[in-house]
């Protein structure tokens, strides 16, 4: 009996290429939807995995129609297939300021928000904005611990929240907290450390709540989705889980998604005894791990990825002399976000055939705005 990931028809497929497996994405979509017990409200996925329109319409079509997004073009397709509401999750600078605008000019069904964590940004955004005759809704970005972006509790930012209520071209829409750098193998103490962390930024909240009761809560990625799904007055804003991938699947073994995006590759050439090499490069998978966090194979067993260069892979294997040269091998990718960003389509599988080929839009850096 094959197994759930043998594409019949694969000698129509070309690699090193990735292949979406329709079943499980949908699996995963309605899994996650149903980890917030189907309040869709409770959902803003972020589109930096997937970056696919055919993707993002399944979740529109599911009635998950807010988003969160990392770049222009993620935010461009999610409003093309008629997003409610998009926020761009990074404080933007130099041309990105007027792309925004042009976005929320181009896409008047749309609502697009997004961050800052400053003054000089707040005030910079502002003044565009009442150029342009707009009221641009901002998320007050929070550094939690991360120290990657966001601006930390206390009195700096009482005063942003100050600046931000005097700019006529800023509306506050809420707080953002992405809480990224917890990802404790063990959920238990994983919830544990992100409610600890939660809990002044959750008191800030309630206490802006009764004068701005409107405001919203935008909370995590996929590591600490079981953790805020938890609390209502959250959104969340889950990612990976879409297509899922390995690393997250040894590391968040509470959450029950299945692998949806594989990659597919060949063996080019057995160069000396118990070596392989196989068409999978530092260009055909996210590589900014170590090597033996790339790809893990699902239909060959006993090996050792030793290197890589831009298109080879070379593998030791323990079962050498069974191995032909055009053999295919399935692999999961370790990173699925940054994998996905290095291809330009996937073939979508259903039923062990290939019946469509989909594009990956917002790979690119400006889709037309």
């Amino acid at each position: 009996m094959s197994e759930w990931y043998e594409i019949e028809d694969i000698e129509a497929i070309d690699s090193p290429s990735l292949v979406l497996y329709e079943d499980n994405l949908m699996y995963n979509l309605h899994n996650m939807l149903a980890m917030v017990g189907g309040y869709t409200t409770m959902l803003m996925p972020h589109l930096k995995t997937n970056k696919m329109p055919k993707v993002i319409h399944r979740m529109i079509a599911l009635g998950i129609k807010n988003f969160k997004a990392s770049t222009i073009a993620e935010a461009e397709i999610a409003a093309r297939e008629g997003a409610y509401g998009v926020l761009v999750a990074h404080q933007l600078v130099g041309p990105k300021l007027n792309r925004f605008l042009a976005l929320c000019h181009n896409f008047p069904n749309t609502s697009f928000s997004t961050l800052v964590d400053n003054i000089g940004s707040a005030k910079v955004l502002n003044d565009l904005a009442i150029d342009a005759q707009r009221v641009v809704d901002v998320y007050i970005d929070i550094n939690s611990g991360m120290n990657r972006s966001g601006i930390s509790l206390g009195p700096g930012l009482e005063t942003l929240l100050e600046t931000i209520s005097n700019c006529k071209g800023l509306q506050l829409s809420g707080l953002h907290v992405y809480d990224g750098h917890l990802r404790d193998s063990d959920f238990q103490n994983r919830k544990h450390q992100i409610e600890e962390e939660f809990e002044p930024i959750n008191n800030l909240f309630e206490r802006l709540k009764p004068t701005q009761p409107d405001i919203k809560l935008i909370c995590g990625g996929t590591p600490s989705f079981t953790s805020h799904k938890h609390q209502k007055n959250r959104i969340t804003s889950p990612g990976t889980c879409v297509l899922w991938d390995w690393g997250y699947g040894e590391q968040l073994k509470e959450q029950d998604f299945k692998p949806a995006a594989l990659l597919v590759c060949r063996v080019i050439s057995k160069p000396t005894k118990d070596i392989i090499t196989i068409d999978l490069g530092h260009k055909a998978v996210g590589s900014e791990n170590s090597i033996d966090k790339r790809v893990k194979f699902l239909n060959l067993e006993h090996y050792e990825l030793i290197s890589q260069s831009e298109e080879h892979g070379v593998l030791s294997v323990s079962t050498w002399d069974t191995i032909a040269v055009g053999d295919v091998y399935y692999g999961v990718p370790y990173h699925i976000c940054p994998t996905v960003n290095l291809y330009d389509k996937v073939s979508l599988i259903q039923n062990k055939k290939k019946i469509d080929t989909w594009e990956i839009t917002a790979r690119q850096r400006k889709v037309t705005i």
